[in-house]
């Protein structure tokens, strides 16, 4: 049959049903089953029933076929059928009368399986034997599967089963225990990649390796998926896999613009993180999606931070190599819990993109050294407004006092600003501070230092010994000793250093527990506050005549000093 032009009208075959694998050999990413099922055809050792498991679109029913051709080839039981004699043609094209699908999804009863395990104690037509493969087979009732018990434990010499599954935990163990199970594997990236590049050349498909790169990681492990995507992409590209055509059709980021918002993050550039989301923004890109596969770089690159034989060999792999250089570990698990916890906020932003810009400058407000880093410069500079000085909680020690003293009380009227211009001057132009001979405030040092993640913790639970002249000695209480890291102290030493310069020398000690620590001070006035809010609560006359008239109880740990969250 042909159409008005004098083409064939037959219909070309999905690229997944072209390319499905017909022997072992063409079979991708399951080499440690097939090497198992191919010794055992080799050396005679047959089982009479194999469980195949695995995520979907990993091969399982294409593994079953071929392992049926391996038992019915006219050549004899091989690794290798021919694929040419008629049982390996008739399998090939479905249409072998001693080889049996069932889906048990839709056969799920006890009375389909009764019938076909009365068919099966008939010898085979055609064929050396029977075979039975039942794909998605939890999917039975328990009286079915009761039924097969029987027919597993003691099956004719001529039955073979092959049961597949994306969920063995729902199989009873009755019935796994009569079986050999092999697990498929997902397929990763950079394999489904390199097949579907050597499937579009045979196809004559032009394509480009960014474009199979985004389809290999939208398949999520499956070559049937990564199969079905490339016909879509032929079809929505006119005939050519490009990179942007594949974004717009799966609403997905290319790895470029990821590395691009680290390494805006990595400068600290607030301008350059919000260019590249409004990129993003004109491509038509799901931020939902941009979240998720900025989720699954920081795993790779935290992977490659711990454990760099982990890491599976890829295209981009200088960028990743670059990108975890300016990362350390603390900042890759902060931003892939930023991105985490930003996508899943998502929905409740005032829109997608300033959810997901939102999101970026969470990471770069909580970079480390963000927080000490130089104001903006400013057209007009406003007078700093007069306020009396606060007045320190009673009962704390002078050093907690001067740490209540420099946390801001609540803003004065401020009068009409004045406008008049201050030269600014260059971060880079600043003087370092020389080295320390006056005793050292160190919690106002600690507050200084450019620092964040563990180096930052070590800092807050240290206390400050002794100064004299470039020396200095700091101690670390027994309970916080672990974080006597020796990457922790270099960069505490390094911020130090690039305060005082290099000529000071730091030391640290482990001793008695510490008192006069930073984060021990700030809960020592946290406390204070606490105490004096619920003292003002419990000594209020309106609350006091409720309490008296109604009987009823303060619970204090609901009260917050005025400022705190609840």
């Amino acid at each position: 049959m042909t159409d008005l032009f004098g083409e064939s009208a037959s219909p070309a075959l999905a690229l997944a049903r072209k390319w499905r694998p017909r022997v072992f050999a063409d079979l991708k990413g399951q080499e440690h089953v097939v090497q198992a099922l191919s010794n055992a055809l080799t050396q005679g050792r047959l089982h009479h029933a194999y469980l195949l498991t695995g995520t979907r679109g990993v091969g399982k029913t294409t593994l079953a076929r071929i392992l049926a051709k391996c038992l019915n080839c006219e050549t004899g039981v091989t690794a290798t059928p021919c694929g040419v004699c008629s049982a390996c043609t008739q399998i090939d094209a479905g249409r072998f009368v001693d080889l049996l699908e069932l889906d048990a999804a839709s056969n799920t009863g006890v009375d389909n399986m009764r019938e076909v395990l009365d068919n099966a104690q008939y010898a085979p037509t055609v064929g050396r034997y029977k075979v039975y493969i039942i794909d998605e087979v939890h999917m039975l009732s328990k009286p079915a599967f009761n039924s097969m018990l029987k027919t597993l434990e003691e099956p004719p010499a001529h039955m073979k089963f092959i049961l597949a599954t994306t969920d063995p935990q729902k199989i009873p163990v009755t019935v796994l225990s009569r079986c050999l199970q092999f697990n498929l594997k997902p397929m990763p990236p950079a394999l489904v990649a390199q097949h579907l590049g050597e499937v579009l050349a045979q196809e004559n498909v032009a394509c480009e390796p960014a474009a199979l790169n985004l389809l290999a990681r939208a398949a999520a492990g499956s070559m049937r998926d990564a199969l079905s995507l490339t016909d879509q992409a032929i079809a929505y590209g006119g005939g050519k896999v490009e990179a942007a055509a594949i974004e717009a059709m799966l609403g997905t980021v290319r790895r470029d613009y990821l590395f691009d918002l680290l390494d805006a993050l990595a400068a600290h550039d607030g301008d350059a993180l919000l260019d590249q989301a409004r990129q993003l923004a004109e491509r038509g890109i799901a931020f939902d999606a941009a979240l998720l596969d900025l989720g699954n770089l920081l795993t790779q690159l935290a992977l490659l931070l711990h454990a760099p034989h982990a890491v599976e060999a890829s295209a981009d792999a200088g960028r990743m190599q670059a990108a975890a250089a300016q990362l350390d570990a603390e900042t890759a698990q902060l931003y892939y819990q930023i991105a985490l916890n930003g996508r899943r906020d998502l929905p409740f932003a005032p829109d997608e993109f300033s959810g997901f810009c939102m999101t970026l400058l969470r990471m770069l407000a909580f970079a480390p050294g963000s927080g000490n880093s130089a104001p903006r410069e400013v057209a007009a500079a406003r007078p700093a407004p007069v306020r009396a000085a606060p007045v320190a909680p009673a009962g704390l020690a002078p050093v907690e006092a001067s740490l209540a003293a420099a946390m801001p009380p609540a803003p004065a009227a401020e009068p009409e600003p004045v406008a008049f211009a201050e030269p600014i001057v260059p971060p880079a132009l600043v003087a370092r501070e020389s080295a320390p001979h006056a005793a050292w405030d160190w919690l106002d040092v600690v507050a200084g230092l450019r620092l964040g993640g563990m180096a930052k913790m070590l800092a807050d639970h240290c206390e400050l010994v002794s100064q004299a002249g470039d020396s200095v000695l700091l101690r670390v209480g027994e309970a916080h000793k672990h974080l006597l890291d020796r990457t922790y102290q270099d960069r505490l030493v390094s911020a130090l250093h690039d305060k005082y310069g290099a000529t000071l020398k730091v030391t640290f000690e482990i001793g008695a527990a510490a008192e006069k620590t930073p984060q021990q001070v700030r809960t020592r006035i946290k406390e204070a506050r606490q105490a004096e809010a619920v003292a003002a609560i419990e000594s209020d006359p309106f609350v006091r005549e409720l309490v008296e008239q109604f009987g009823g109880q303060i619970d204090a740990t609901s009260i917050k000093p005025s400022g705190e969250s609840t």
